[in-house]
Order: structure tokens, then sequence, then C-alpha cells
């Protein structure tokens, strides 16, 4: 994980961790303290669930472009031995 992804999940945890903190301060009653941090974590779980697909894509199109690029290497080596 490169710096710019580190620097991320350390502030995303950060944040979560003061809004469950928040929450918890809050002048509640129990049950709606647990709705809110049960619902936090949902809320939380989404974001991280798309930040997983973005990078799994990022990677994934990466893999295809190198693939690619590999590919027609292989093709113009195999062209130039057949000419030779």
């Amino acid at each position: 994980m490169n710096s710019s992804g580190k620097v991320l999940l350390g502030v995303l945890a950060g944040v979560a961790t003061g809004a469950v903190l928040g929450i918890l301060f809050a002048p509640d009653k129990g049950s709606e303290t647990r709705k809110k941090i049960a619902q936090k974590g949902d809320d939380y779980v989404d974001g991280l669930k798309g930040k997983f697909d973005e990078l799994v894509n990022n990677i994934s199109g990466k893999y295809n472009h190198a693939k690619e690029e590999l590919d027609g290497i292989q093709r113009k080596a195999k062209a130039q031995f057949e000419e030779a």
C-alpha cells in the first residue's frame, strides 16, 4: 500500500473512532445509541467496500494493460522470428 493509501486509512480510522466516541458520549438512551453505532458501522463498511472495489478495479485495469502490452511484444517477436 502506498503512503497516500496509508494516510487515507489512518484518516478513516480516526473519523470512525471520533464518530463512535461522539455517539457514546451523547445524551441519548442506550437503545438509540446502539442504533446510531450500528448505522455508523454500516456506513463505514459501505465506504470501505467502495474503496476496496475501486482498488480492485484499478489493479485489474493495470493488469489488463500490462497483459495487452506483453501480448503485443510477443506478437512482434513472433513476426520478426517468422521473417528471419
